[in-house]
């Protein structure tokens, strides 16, 4: 108990064999034990010597470094890269090494070509003392980037499976939103056109009503002037009536 922690725990991380086949259930199983995950990466149906080599290593040091590693690590290879491009959004070209840690989703690849099983160690020690550079993980960022390989892997899947499908689905909506944005366009546009004319319209008028006030105004004052100058008229014939 004081190496192990608590009955449970212990039995949770060693239920496993210390070399597997792993596939995606198996791997999401293996989160819960809270190891990191060292898998080869390789095409079962390929007999070229690079892939049955990788597989060899990794079974090596699961036997041979078990008392090392197998607190910290379990072993195993993976059949295909499909699961593991999906998992890590990279295109991952085999064979090749992958070591993940399932509890932050984050990765490690090795920075040279695994040659043999000191090579696979010096990797392994590395990832343990931290001079390993990880990659991926659950922050933000990577959130996003989830986000959007899963909708472009999910269209992409669509159109491959069944292209006359995928164009209906995806071009009915596309076609509709177009439609709609056209006749909102458009609608402003009228709206726009109508309100302008109106507008100048009402200006014309008001200056013709302006125009209109000013003449009789003129008239007005020309009225006045009139009157004024009879009223200076007779004034004037009285003036001289009295002189005479």
């Amino acid at each position: 108990e004081y190496e192990d922690g608590d009955l449970s725990s212990w039995i949770n991380r060693e239920r496993f064999q210390g070399y597997l086949n792993v596939d995606g259930f198996t791997l999401y199983e293996l989160g819960d034990t809270g190891k990191l995950v060292a898998i080869a990466v390789i095409d079962d149906k390929n007999s070229s010597v690079e892939h049955a080599r990788l597989k060899s290593i990794i079974q090596e040091v699961a036997r041979d470094y078990r008392d090392h590693f197998h607190r910290d690590f379990q072993f195993g290879h993976m059949d295909g890269n499909d699961y593991i491009n999906s998992l890590l959004m990279d295109d991952l070209t085999i064979p090749t090494i992958v070591v993940l840690n399932t509890s932050n989703q984050q990765y490690f690849l090795p920075d040279r070509h695994i040659e043999n099983t000191e090579d696979m160690v010096q990797f392994i020690n590395n990832i343990l003392d931290g001079t390993a550079e990880a990659q991926g993980g659950d922050g933000l960022l990577q959130r996003i980037k989830r986000i959007i390989y899963d909708a472009k892997s999910t269209v992409v899947s669509v159109f491959k499976s069944s292209p006359l499908l995928g164009c209906f689905l995806f071009g009915l909506p596309l076609g509709v939103i177009s439609i709609m944005c056209y006749g909102i366009c458009t609608a402003d546009t009228d709206g726009g056109v109508d309100e302008h004319e109106a507008a100048k319209k009402e200006n014309g008028d008001r200056e013709l009503t302006d125009e209109g006030s000013e003449e009789e105004q003129e008239e007005e004052k020309n009225g006045k002037y009139t009157e004024l100058s009879d009223g200076e008229l007779k004034q004037k014939d009285i003036m001289e009536k009295k002189k005479d």
